[in-house]
């Protein structure tokens, strides 16, 4: 019976109405602050995840993992792409053109950059192709001087598919009328969108139609390639640009958006840490209840003692207690946290909807919406160190009521 004793013992403490309605508002403030730390840090943590998750498959499905120049232009670029796509970590190649320009219309002005493609082959390197919201990368023929623009660039300039719009690029025309800025229409025969800052601030145009505004002959700006693994990327650029020797320059993902990622990671690090303050905190807080709760039972813990409970015993008690205020704290705030993680999209979604505003503006973020993804094993350490932080909370009361004495505690009663 005696080896029952803590855990029916410590139970019975968390069940019962105390004399003092002090210490039941400590207990209920400890379970609420873990609840609250728990469900918030699976939260944020899983919305944080799903930064990284749309910086994995917007941004960088629409940006080339590893971009492959050649210095005095490559004119055979297709035997090229067949020899990288050879190694092992390269899944996907594709030429472009890129040229930075000033889309005109109607008086409206909008600088994007405007990427020639070959559109067989883009979608082994790009996700533009899944993500047309008007038209098809296929509208996209040499000779048509059709293009492509993300939804936010059409949206500023006021164009719709079948518009025409001008595209000014610097470099100077010289003619006998004078030096002008090199200008060109075109005629807009899709419109894309990945729901980032990229719709504000690309477009695409076949690479034909690109290579003779730049004037490049036959020659292409480069190759994208896709690797099955991003963040190998630095790694193999550099086995490549060494591989095809000199003349060849390399640039990967970290140059334009690494920033980012890592800021993200950086973040993720710094609430996850603030967090679990918050719930050491909370965790902490029993060290209170359970010091007043061992002095109020002063009597009891006598009392048992003389029956023939052991220090051991006693101790078990109150850590049982302890634990069991912080079981029911992060089992509460997991299932409040998980139930968030799953619909926080859905609620900020219908708050915009209802109310007529909008919190993330791909125009100014790099995403439109609040993504949200939740992974299991961050749940498990989230518990995980709640469950350490409350056990480690409960050893101090439940030492000093293992140090009562019974003689001295029954003396006066």
């Amino acid at each position: 019976m005696l080896d029952r004793l803590p855990f029916l013992i410590g139970l019975r403490y968390v069940r019962a109405k105390r004399r003092n309605h002090f210490i039941s508002f400590i207990s209920l403030t400890s379970m609420l602050g873990l609840m609250l730390g728990v469900a918030v840090l699976i939260l944020v943590l899983s919305v944080m995840n799903g930064f990284d998750h749309e910086l994995r498959t917007r941004i960088l499905g629409m940006v080339p993992h590893t971009k492959i120049e050649s210095r005095t232009g490559m004119v055979e670029w297709e035997a090229l792409a067949e020899r990288l796509m050879e190694r092992e970590r390269v899944i996907g190649a594709a030429p472009y053109v890129e040229q930075q320009g000033m889309f005109s219309v109607g008086g409206r002005n909008e600088g994007a950059m405007v990427n020639g493609i070959h559109p067989e082959w883009e979608d082994r390197v790009s996700i533009i192709g899944e993500n047309m919201q008007q038209g098809s990368l296929a509208d996209l023929e040499p000779g048509e001087w059709n293009i492509v623009l993300g939804s936010i660039l059409a949206r500023r300039l006021g164009v719709g598919v079948g518009d025409r719009v001008t595209l000014l690029v610097p470099e100077a025309s010289i003619t006998p009328a004078g030096v002008f800025p090199r200008l060109k229409r075109f005629t807009v025969s899709g419109v894309f969108s990945v729901g980032a800052d990229l719709d504000a601030a690309l477009a695409y145009a076949h690479i034909e139609d690109m290579q003779t505004l730049a004037r490049l002959g036959d020659a292409v700006g480069g190759l994208r390639l896709e690797l099955d693994d991003l963040f190998a990327a630095s790694a193999e650029t550099r086995a490549i640009v060494n591989e095809l020797g000199a003349g060849y320059r390399g640039y990967d993902w970290t140059f334009s958006h690494g920033n980012l990622f890592q800021a993200i990671q950086m973040e993720k690090r710094m609430i996850a840490l603030l967090l679990t303050v918050i719930i050491a905190v909370a965790a902490f807080n029993i060290v209170s209840t359970l010091v007043m709760v061992v002095t109020d039972k002063h009597a009891d813990i006598a009392i048992l003692r003389t029956i023939g409970a052991t220090p051991r015993s006693i101790m078990g008690i109150f850590v049982v207690q302890g634990l069991a205020i912080g079981i029911i704290g992060i089992l509460v705030g997991v299932g409040l946290g998980v139930l968030l993680a799953l619909t926080i999209s859905d609620i900020i979604d219908w708050v915009e909807t209802v109310f007529g505003i909008q919190f993330l503006d791909a125009g100014v973020y790099f995403i439109s919406n609040l993504p949200s993804r939740l992974h299991w094993d961050d749940v498990g350490n989230i518990v995980a160190s709640a469950l350490v932080l409350t056990f480690f909370s409960t050893l101090y009361p439940a030492w000093r009521a293992a140090r009562v004495q019974p003689a001295e505690v029954l003396r006066y009663e």
